[in-house]
């Protein structure tokens, strides 16, 4: 067990009775730092969790698989546990706290056995804000602390923002056996308390993304006096230097990160597009009676088929380096594609699921759902 990098007591008697549960072999706190992320990725390289891509093509960048039944959120399997089944809302599936929590909490008992547990403190927002929000995350994938690392401000620089505060949302995590059937992502929002078991897909797994950012976030802004959306934010520069800054919200998979990501035409010369943020936004009135927003996310988890220098040319320059591939094609040269890719359709390359894939067979070589994270 590394030793824990805080004196919150709060924090480290819940990781301890998070671990009491799940029974891990190991317990290692996560700091942020480029040493032990680069330890993480060997780790995952030697689990076969992620594979190495070509360093010279795409430095920094790897290839992760799911398993064949965890490609998406699942949204029947999401609820969200209030007290009082009005106050969960009207588009969420309910379940009454203490069912959750019994049933969930069976499923943990000893899934990490044979396992490291990871504690991943993150921030969500800007360092120093008021604003910005504390999580901590335990977890069972090394595959999500990596994700983690490029999602939020994660490490020590949120420890730093906690403090001795026991202002934190609780995150707990685990793959445990991947069963559907054993699989739930319960949002206690009275608790400030997020449970995802039985999948290790970004978006059931990466408990800072739609499970903080939005569903916590939600109740956490109505008693506090703000708003968390699923909107992307950009600011459009006239050409006399004046920025507009709009929201967004569009479905998921619509083209959100590309309408995000802009790049304006050459027509409308002189205009620029700043992108603030591509999924999530956190609105406030200020005291000057403007609405203000922030983006809580540090990084993109944007869908690859139809990602090409046609749609976002930004989008193609940032995923060459440091990027995580999540569902996509492998070529021979140890490069990747999807459908919408710059380049022509490969002659020979695994699919999504690693198995050799024929152009002419009618499936797509990369996951509808496929990801980049960076």
């Amino acid at each position: 067990m590394t030793k824990h990098p805080t004196h919150n007591k709060k924090l480290i008697d819940w990781v301890n009775k998070m671990a009491k549960i799940c029974q891990p072999d190991d317990i290692v706190w996560i700091d942020g730092s480029l040493q032990q992320k680069e330890c993480l990725e060997n780790e995952a390289v030697a689990k076969g969790e992620i594979i190495p891509l070509n360093q010279e093509k795409l430095p920094g960048c790897f290839l992760h698989r799911t398993a064949v039944n965890d490609v998406a959120r699942t949204e029947h399997l999401t609820f969200v546990c209030h007290g009082d089944k009005d106050l969960a809302g009207p588009n969420n599936n309910w379940m009454a706290p203490a069912e959750s929590y019994d049933k969930l909490g069976k499923i943990f008992a000893g899934a990490m056995r044979g396992r490291t547990l990871y504690v991943i403190p993150f921030l969500m927002g800007p360092q120093g804000s008021s604003f910005s929000k504390v999580g901590v995350q335990v977890t069972d994938s090394v595959y999500v602390v990596l994700n983690m690392r490029l999602m939020t401000r994660m490490g020590k620089i949120a420890l730093d923002h906690l403090g001795n505060s026991d202002d934190f949302t609780r995150c707990l995590h685990s793959k445990a056996d991947l069963d559907m059937e054993r699989r739930f992502i319960c949002h206690y929002p009275q608790d400030n308390t997020v449970w995802s078991v039985g999948s290790g897909y970004g978006g059931n797994a990466l408990l800072a993304k739609k499970c903080l950012s939005l569903r916590i976030a939600s109740k956490l802004g109505q008693q506090e006096g703000w708003m968390a959306e699923h909107m992307l934010i950009v600011g459009v520069e006239n050409p006399e230097g004046e920025i507009t800054y709009v929201c967004g919200a569009f479905p998921s998979a619509c083209g959100k990160t590309n309408m995000a990501m802009l790049v304006p035409p050459a027509s409308m010369k002189g205009w620029k597009i700043h992108t603030i943020g591509d999924d999530i936004s956190w609105l406030r009135v200020g005291q000057d009676g403007r609405l203000w927003a922030i983006n809580p996310e540090a990084g993109f988890f944007g869908v690859a088929p139809g990602t090409g220098s046609n749609t976002n040319p930004n989008a193609v320059k940032t995923v060459q380096k440091d990027t995580i591939f999540t569902n996509v094609a492998l070529r021979d040269d140890g490069t990747v594609w999807w459908e919408g890719h710059d380049d022509p359709v490969p002659a020979n390359a695994q699919d999504w699921r690693g198995k050799p894939w024929d152009p002419e067979g009618g499936s797509p070589v990369a996951h509808p759902n496929s990801r980049f994270t960076v």
